[in-house]
């Protein structure tokens, strides 16, 4: 149970690191170990160091060193791929190991308690540094996303990753895919996913990188630890933002500094993590083959790096013989969104709803729930702030597309319809878009997509939210585990959706297994409780209240949440249960 008192809005930690650069590996390759004929095999996997030295900066503006080792755990003969799913919040989150018999697929279930929850295998990598005394000054285990930082570790490996770029870090993850493919690394670096930095003072340090023997048993990996000589120097922000103007004027190129160290947080809210903030010598995650960046940078100053051509569809491309489609339950990367460019001009003829997939809207509770002022600094004014996620179980995508008349201020909104092809099939009208000014939005907002209400302890409404319109973005993996699910949605953040204020026209898709996040620190993401008494109440998140978006199911788009309001005027408290498993506010 989570009981937090009057703040400010704030801006939950739900998101973690941008792109670390891919690292070339040239030694350490594993050659792929023959399947057994009839024993389900894995594959073979080796932690490895990319480098037998590194240079880490210790910011004066910032608690610590992030300990960024280069260190990577490598996978040959079959990729490593973990499944990560709990049926219900009532239940413990469970992770099953595809493994090979015989050539075919199987899900291996691995022991209970193995997970807690999505961000990764915890414990996995162990890390003891060592001064040049040989004294021990750090000892630490931390997390492994398998989905983080990656790149091929030889030339014949797969042109792309199949598996996500992230391990989800929203306390409402239903399931998660997460892979290192054949032939590639995924940095172990824990990231936003470890603890904290560490203090170290400027000095010269050994590190020894292991990975945890429970896991070593688990997946066969060797006890060959990993010895990196670390250097830790110290600098400012200022005094690196001058070095890059010089570098910068000298070259006649473009420094990336700090920032591509750390990400910012997923969501609708055009700011990055407390801590994290961008400094002078910021800049956008570096183009790459798709790989990274390790985890999506989401709403953040940070743009991410463009997806690559999914990996099924560029072997088929180079005429290797391969089968591309989906499966019950997972997708092999070939399907891709319709282009997010909307057509060229708005449909006509009659409107029709074919008997097609169509998508499955549905909530998540609500979390990140404070009491704010709502950043006016009014006395005796309390608002009851919360973050909301409504999400696609699929199988079909959610593609919208606004056209708007010359001179009017709204565009007319059509849904449409896509056959097992992908060809369009079909179209209805569905409400409008308009464009909301407000610092935090400033992009076409798709209309009744969703409704925020406060409901009493009888589940009677007792205030609505004035929020009802959206910009459609896949900022959270919610579910990659379902039918159609697309492991690269490409639009991620607002960059890549929701247009501009002289747009003629706009598509916003929301994809298979994603869901769009809108924190608790933008305008509307309240309810005005000054008036409304202390007791036990419900923050109901509502997906396509007024029914006029075709899904496959329209009963189970509400999600409750409990809270109990206490305090005085001006002074109210929250108190936030756990719902069912999930003690998350």
């Amino acid at each position: 149970m989570t009981r937090t008192r009057t703040t400010r809005l704030r801006r939950p930690l739900l998101a973690g690191t941008t792109a670390l650069a891919v690292t070339a590996v040239t030694a350490g390759v594993v050659a792929a170990a023959p399947e057994a004929a009839k024993a389900p095999t894995g594959p073979k996997l080796s932690l490895i160091a990319a480098t037998n030295a590194v240079t880490l900066t210790s910011w004066k503006e910032e608690p610590g060193v992030w300990l960024d080792l280069g260190t990577y755990l490598t996978a040959e003969g079959t990729p490593l791929e973990l499944k990560v799913t709990r049926k219900s919040y009532k239940d413990p989150v469970t992770i099953t190991q595809t493994v090979y018999e015989g050539g075919k697929a199987k899900a291996k279930t691995l022991p209970k308690g193995t997970v807690k929850d999505f961000s990764g295998l915890p414990g996995f990598v162990e890390i003891t540094l060592t001064d040049k005394a040989g004294k021990k000054v750090l000892s630490r285990s931390e997390a492994f996303c398998p989905n983080n930082a990656s790149g091929r570790v030889r030339p014949d490996a797969p042109s792309t990753s199949k598996y996500p770029e992230s391990c989800p870090t929203n306390a409402f993850t239903l399931g998660s895919v997460w892979g290192v493919e054949k032939g590639w690394a995924a940095n172990t670096y824990a990231g936003a996913y470890s603890d904290a930095p560490v203090k170290l003072p400027v000095g010269a340090y050994t590190a020894k990188v292991g990975v945890a023997k429970k896991y070593r048993d688990l997946f066969g990996i060797a006890d060959k630890p990993a010895t990196v000589k670390v250097t830790v120097v110290e600098k400012s922000y200022e005094e690196e933002a001058q070095g890059a103007a010089a570098r910068s004027a000298k070259t006649g190129g473009h420094a990336a500094g700090h920032g591509a160290a750390h990400g910012a947080s997923t969501g609708h809210e055009g700011h990055q993590m407390p801590g994290h903030e961008p400094t002078p010598v910021q800049a956008g995650a570096p183009e790459t083959s798709g790989a990274g960046p390790s985890y999506n940078v989401g709403h953040g100053p940070l743009k991410a790096a463009p997806p690559a051509l999914p990996w099924a569809a560029k072997k088929q491309a180079a005429g290797r013989s391969l089968r591309v489609g989906d499966t019950g339950g997972r997708t092999d990367g070939s399907r891709q969104a319709p282009a997010l460019k909307p057509l060229a001009k708005r449909p006509t003829g009659r409107a029709a709803v074919p008997n097609v997939p169509k998508p499955d809207l549905r909530s998540l509770p609500a979390y990140g729930i404070t009491i704010s002022d709502g950043g006016k600094d009014v006395p005796n004014k309390d608002y009851l702030a919360f973050s909301a996620n409504v999400w696609n179980a699929g199988p079909a995508q959610l593609v919208v597309d606004g056209f708007r008349t010359p001179g009017k201020a709204k565009m007319d909104a059509f849904q449409y319809f896509y056959d097992a092809k992908g060809k369009q099939v079909g179209y209805t009208p569905t409400g409008t878009m308009e464009w909301d000014p407000r610092p935090g939005h400033v992009h076409w907002h798709f209309t009744d997509f969703a409704s925020y209400r406060l409901l009493k302890a009888d589940q009677k409404e007792a205030v609505r939210s004035g929020k009802e319109a959206f910009c459609l973005a896949n900022t959270d993996a919610v579910d990659y585990t379902v039918k159609g699910a697309n492991w690269h949605p490409y639009n991620t953040d607002l960059s890549t959706a929701c247009g501009q204020e002289n747009s003629i026209s706009v598509r916003e898709v929301l994809d298979v297994g994603s869901g769009d996040t809108y924190t608790q620190d933008l305008p509307g993401q309240s309810f005005d409780i000054t008036n409304v008494p202390n007791g036990t109440y419900y923050i109901q998140v509502l997906a396509n209240p007024e029914k006029r978006l075709k899904e496959t199911n329209l009963n189970n788009n509400s999600a409750l949440r409990k809270v109990v309001l206490g305090g005085k005027p001006g002074k109210r408290t929250v108190t936030v249960p756990a719902h069912d498993l999930v003690n998350a506010n």
